[in-house]
């Protein structure tokens, strides 16, 4: 149910408990011309209070092509990709999130994609040692490792993973976290991450429009000519930079938010906005929103955010379906209070039951895990 629907509800039951009940108290008085009068306009009131809005509803287009569970998803970006990516997955999407680890600049996310795009097997040469870790100026520090050949080895099989879901995805999931790029001064090379090495080592600028899009137009044409069912979903993290500065922040944003209006402009059959951003910024203007160190939306948030994703990205029959799961999924993670064996395993086997029952209306939403498991459980009572 809606957030408008919801409040409608709310408004009618109030009147029906508060008022209305009031007014067949009242109603003889009314001959007075002094309770009625009074009371209709706390009415009136009422409802002008109820149905304002008290806020900026951002508006979401509904995609031409709803994403569904049996869309292959690749996810690509900052923390918030990450956040979206994490609650797909918990609704049972069949998503790749960030192979490469968590990126931030609309460069390396590029050289992500050409490295999966190329089937790139990282060697030696690519990685380097810093103290006792060995990392990759290519990856998030979630790659680096004490040893040399294991550091190697989870790159390479993220990569693999990722190259072939890819070529067979649906869905690219994007979200671009600054506009703000650290070049490495001996090789020129933008680095994803700096892994703690000193700042001098680094040279930091703001790109611009202009420059994203000569990098980024023949990137989309060749995921397009390599994926022709591809289509992308564009978002800017509400995630806020400000340890670029304040202003810095809102100047790195307004960059990424124009690259990527141009880019929706330039293919718009193919590529789509999510204003992710917008509603963080304009519906949920209130610190209460973010976390304790005011950067990072909260997990309230970021369950508003899946809400208005939910109502935009997917049909009606793919949200049905998420309803029936989180039910489900809350029903199998549910442990007796009592020992009451014989009960619990009663409740067990309508859970599986539901399970096969799903499985079997819904054949691609794979249950397999699930269902496996909780017939093993049900050997052991």
């Amino acid at each position: 149910m809606g957030y408008k629907s919801t409040k409608k509800l709310c408004c009618v039951y109030l009147l029906n408990k508060y008022f209305f009940s009031e007014y067949q108290k009242k109603i003889s008085l009314s001959k007075f011309g002094f309770v009625f009068p009074f009371f209709k306009k706390r009415i009136c009131y009422f409802l002008y209070v109820c149905f304002m809005e008290f806020r900026t509803i951002v508006p979401c287009k509904k995609l031409q092509y709803p994403i569904s569970h049996q869309s292959g998803i690749v996810l690509l970006g900052s923390c918030f990709a990450e956040n979206i990516g994490h609650l797909l997955d918990v609704y049972k999407f069949n998503v790749e999130i960030n192979p490469t680890g968590i990126l931030y600049n609309p460069f390396s996310i590029a050289d992500a994609l050409h490295m999966l795009m190329d089937g790139v097997h990282c060697t030696e040469k690519d990685i380097f040692k810093a103290g006792n870790l060995w990392h990759s100026f290519r990856h998030h520090s979630r790659f680096s490792h004490t040893d040399a050949n294991l550091c190697l080895e989870g790159i390479n099989s993220r990569l693999d993973i990722a190259s072939r879901k890819l070529s067979e995805a649906s869905w690219l999931l994007i979200t671009f976290g600054t506009a703000y790029v650290y070049t490495l001064r001996e090789t020129g090379q933008i680095v994803a991450n700096c892994h703690k090495l000193p700042a001098s080592l680094f040279d930091r600028r703001r790109v611009g429009v202009g420059e994203l899009l000569q990098e980024w137009m023949p990137l989309t044409e060749r995921l397009f000519k390599s994926n022709p069912a591809l289509r992308i979903l564009f978002t800017v993290s509400p995630i806020r930079h400000l340890k670029d500065g304040a202003h810095e922040n809102q100047l790195s944003k307004s960059v990424l938010l124009l690259f990527v209006d141009e880019l929706c402009r330039l293919f718009p059959e193919n590529c789509f906005y999510f204003p992710s951003y917008e509603i963080v910024m304009d519906e949920l203007r209130d610190y209460r929103f973010y976390d304790a160190g005011m950067t990072h939306p909260t997990e309230q948030a970021i369950d508003y955010i899946w809400e208005r994703f939910s109502e935009s990205c997917f049909s009606e029959e793919t949200r049905m379906l998420n309803r029936e799961w989180a039910q489900l999924e809350k029903a199998l993670h549910h442990r007796p209070l009592t020992p009451d064996a014989e009960a619990f395993r009663t409740f067990s086997m309508q859970n599986l039951f539901k399970l096969k029952k799903i499985r079997e209306k819904y054949p691609y939403f794979d249950l397999s895990e699930e269902i496996n498991s909780l017939e093993s459980f049900l050997k052991t009572l």
